[in-house]
């Protein structure tokens, strides 16, 4: 094990999470090695293993033993990807931090670009990735979310940007103090502000394995984000309530005034089982978007811890508090 307590604090951290990249572990670390290098001799990286299901922690084990700058932490189960950054951000007390996926499609060959264009006076800068290197079908999928993202919380997100990018220390303290479970890192680098810019960088094909993001988990991640940013679905609900009373209304009056001026009598059994059907289905909407809703707030109060800890390649002592 290694010793962090007596370590001075390093220039640049290099946070990125683990799950099922086996594969490309040790790639990933000469080359972050390579990269690093060539900007400061003061570095770390820090793996997160988000509990993944193949052999990644004994990997991860294996090269912090030969280069203590490589942390290694292993959650006691799957988390998700933003808790999992969220470990990774508490140990990382350096100047700068660098968060990326660990699937080598962020490369980490572009890391001088967002450090020098970082210490011009950005305390956040992150990658906007050119000729976007996945399916079809997953950028279909992104580029519909932001759009609905930025609509309902009134913000505009670009669909080419995602976890890469580096952070002020000062940006990542004010990250980590916020508690909520419902995590998305990229969302909470938007809210938290400071001087921000996007350049461009190149991104590359997946060569190992494939994401871990399903379509029902994009759904999922997409409306917890929505009901964590935003409570527009609410206010849109009680605007479609509020206009199907006043269409009701003065449907009634059109037809109270048929009945008294022509002698024009209310038929109809279909519109009128229709009409209860589309209102009730309306009111259990409601009702159960409210639910979604007060569940988030139920998963808040009870206030579990966002991640445990299993082991550690490092001893925890007050530097890692």
């Amino acid at each position: 094990m290694c010793s962090s307590a007596s370590k001075q604090v390093p220039h640049i951290s290099v946070v990125t999470p683990v799950y099922g990249a086996s594969g490309i572990l040790e790639e990933l670390y000469q080359r972050l090695l390579a990269a690093l290098s060539k900007i400061t001799d003061s570095f770390e990286i820090i793996m997160v293993n988000d509990s993944s299901p193949d052999n990644a922690w004994e990997i991860i084990q294996k090269l912090s033993a030969k280069d203590c700058r490589l942390k290694g932490i292993n959650l006691s189960r799957n988390f998700g990807q933003h808790h999992a950054i969220t470990a990774g951000l508490d140990f990382a007390k350096s100047d700068w931090v660098v968060v990326m996926d660990c699937d080598l499609q962020d490369q980490p060959e572009e890391l001088h670009k967002l450090y020098y264009k970082a210490i011009e006076g950005y305390d956040v800068v992150v990658g906007l990735r050119q000729q976007r290197q996945d399916t079809y079908f997953k950028k279909l999928c992104s580029k519909i979310f932001f759009r609905t993202f930025a609509y309902f919380t009134n913000s505009k997100v670009d669909h080419r940007i995602g976890n890469f990018g580096i952070y002020s220390q000062k940006v990542i303290r004010s990250i980590t103090r916020l508690k909520e479970q419902n995590r998305s890192f990229g969302l909470f680098a938007i809210w938290v502000g400071f001087r921000r810019i996007e350049i461009p960088v190149e991104h590359a094909k997946r060569p190992y394995g494939k994401s871990s993001y399903s379509f029902n988990r994009m759904l999922s991640l997409a409306l917890s984000s929505i009901v964590a940013h935003s409570n527009k679905l609410l206010v849109m609900f009680v605007n479609l309530g509020f206009l199907i009373a006043s269409i009701s209304f003065m449907v009634v009056i059109w037809l109270v005034f048929r009945y008294l001026i022509w002698g024009i009598s209310v038929i109809g059994w279909t519109s009128l089982i229709a009409s209860i059907y589309l209102t009730t289905g309306l009111i259990i909407s409601v009702i159960g978007m409210l639910g979604v809703y007060v569940g988030k707030i139920f998963d808040e109060v009870k206030k579990r811890p966002l991640y445990i800890i299993d082991s550690t390649t490092f001893e925890m002592g007050p530097y890692d508090d």
